[in-house]
């Protein structure tokens, strides 16, 4: 646990403590940024990646950055712009050296909103999905003449604290740029916090509930870790699949709703 714990932490700090350099980024192409779905509050990013070059997504409002990994398996990325309305700078980075990249590519985007929490009802890099996955297709079965969010999400909730375990195994050997599956997770029935998370979140977006995927501390674990905000009755709850599935596990009393003064946010999604 303690391996995971700095595995997490590793991936954060790294995540967050990019340099960037002052080369000059390269000419204006527009092809590389989409932002067709800007009205959603998300961008897309269409850039080849080079075989060997590490290369990421910063995505920066107001001095405050989220930096994502850019895979050369995956050409055609979606991110959020969840920091609220007003002007990011997107910017594609290249690894030079160390921990020093410099900027490729980099655009002003201007995100206005009239409902922000549309942001958290799209299929993004770390909670992906579409409907033909198995995990959205078994959201709708779950879900299914249920007209309340709350029956919604107790149903999606119930499914998963009951049948995914924890995955210690995969908990000792995570990659820093491990990013979950939620076909994996729900196929396999195991995964770690970050897998709990991104799968519930995608779960419930799909049935059109707002969540939000939460990386920070809480009391309940000494690990870094993930869980959900989800908008329930006009309001953000705390939802934590991962100790609940612990707590299932050992027979003990859980409740779907947490405190919030438990947890403290570091990044959301």
């Amino acid at each position: 646990m303690k391996k995971l714990y700095f595995m997490l932490l590793t991936l954060f700090i790294l995540v967050t403590s990019v340099q960037i350099t002052t080369a000059e980024a390269a000419a204006p192409d527009s092809t590389w940024l989409n932002t067709s779905k800007l009205a959603e509050g998300v961008i897309g990013i269409q850039y080849e990646v080079p075989a060997n070059k590490r290369t990421k997504l910063m995505i920066t409002k107001d001095n405050s950055s989220y930096t994502y990994n850019l895979f050369t398996s995956n050409q055609t990325e979606a991110f959020p712009l969840q920091q609220g309305n007003g002007s990011y700078k997107v910017s594609v980075l290249e690894n030079t050296t160390g921990n020093k990249y410099k900027i490729v590519y980099s655009e002003d985007v201007n995100l206005s909103l009239t409902n922000n929490n549309v942001v958290y009802l799209n299929s993004v890099q770390n909670i992906k999905w579409n409907s033909s996955d198995k995990a959205i297709q078994k959201a709708q079965q779950l879900t299914q003449g249920l007209t309340k969010d709350e029956d919604k999400v107790k149903a999606i909730y119930n499914y998963i604290v009951n049948n995914v375990q924890y995955d210690y195994t995969l908990a000792g050997s995570v990659a820093t740029d491990y990013i979950p599956n939620i076909d994996n997770t729900i196929t396999n029935k195991k995964g770690i916090c970050y897998d709990y998370s991104s799968l519930f979140a995608a779960m419930l977006r799909s049935v059109d509930i707002p969540a939000k995927l939460v990386m920070g501390n809480t009391s309940y674990v000494t690990q870094y870790h993930a869980w959900n905000e989800v908008l329930l009755n006009g309001k953000w709850v705390t939802i934590d699949t991962t100790v609940d599935a612990g707590l299932i596990k050992n027979k003990k009393t859980v409740e779907l709703i947490k405190s919030s003064n438990k947890y403290t946010s570091a990044k959301f999604y």
